[in-house]
This record gives structure tokens, C-alpha cells and sequence, in this order.
């Protein structure tokens, strides 16, 4: 087995791994999901935000890894121009769901810190689910 052919292994490894989280985590989320709604007098909305979230975390955490094994894969095997400019844009599209998920999730931007509030906007209600206050950081 030569060099390449283990890069090709680990990159496959790795690409099993984030896809295993994701289909494993959107299940786990599912189960819980369902036995609250079984056992729980807690409103429908509070649940269905658990839901998203938990889902949301566990898709992010899946994309982390499919993009680690992109960067192996260009990097260590096909390091051409082609290939980085492929990787480039796999890279950006993953950022982008990684940081629409954050946002859904969390309601607040990734660079944002937890647990501090921003102003709201005057004259703009939140919305009922979330309260999206400020996500532009200003």
C-alpha cells in the first residue's frame, strides 16, 4: 500500500465518521424528541426548538468533518490548482451552512459572545420562536 493509498484510507475514514454523526445524531434527536413529546407537558414550541437545535449541532459537527476530509484529500493527494479551487468552493458552501446552522441555532452570530445582550433594534419586534436581537454585531 503506498502513501497515496493511505491518505485515500483516511480521507475515507474520516468522511465515514461525519456521515455516521449526522445520520446518528438525527436520529438520536428524533428519539428524544419523540419521547418528550410522549412524557412532557412542555409547550409544543419549546420542544420543536429542542429539536432544531439538537439537529442543527449534530449537522454541524458532521460538516466538520467532511470538510477535514476535503482538505486531506486536496492537500495531501491532488494538490493542483483545479483541485484547490474545487476545495475553495467546498469549503465556502459548508462555511456558509455552518454558519446559517449557528445563527438558526443560537441566534446569534458565531463571533458574538453567549450570554450577552444586544440591543434591539428600535421599532422591530422579535420573533416569537427566537429572539434574533441584533445578528448584524453592530
Amino acid at each position: 500500500m503506498t502513501e497515496v493509498d493511505y491518505v485515500h484510507l483516511v480521507t475515507r475514514v474520516v468522511e465515514v465518521v461525519g456521515t455516521a454523526i449526522i445520520v446518528v445524531g438525527s436520529f438520536g434527536a428524533l428519539v428524544v424528541f419523540l419521547a418528550n413529546m410522549a412524557r412532557t407537558t412542555a409547550p409544543r414550541e419549546t420542544l420543536v426548538a429542542s429539536f432544531r437545535s439538537n439537529l442543527g449541532r449534530s449537522i454541524l459537527l458532521g460538516l466538520e468533518f467532511l470538510v477535514a476530509a476535503d482538505i486531506i484529500n486536496t492537500v495531501a493527494v491532488e494538490p493542483t490548482i483545479q483541485s484547490l479551487i474545487v476545495l475553495a468552493g467546498i469549503v465556502l458552501i459548508r462555511t456558509f451552512l455552518s454558519f446559517s446552522l449557528e445563527v438558526e441555532i443560537e441566534g446569534r452570530w458565531p463571533w458574538q459572545r453567549a450570554g450577552v445582550t444586544q440591543p434591539v433594534t428600535p421599532g422591530v419586534e422579535a420573533p416569537a420562536a427566537h429572539h434574533f436581537s441584533n445578528l448584524s454585531g453592530e
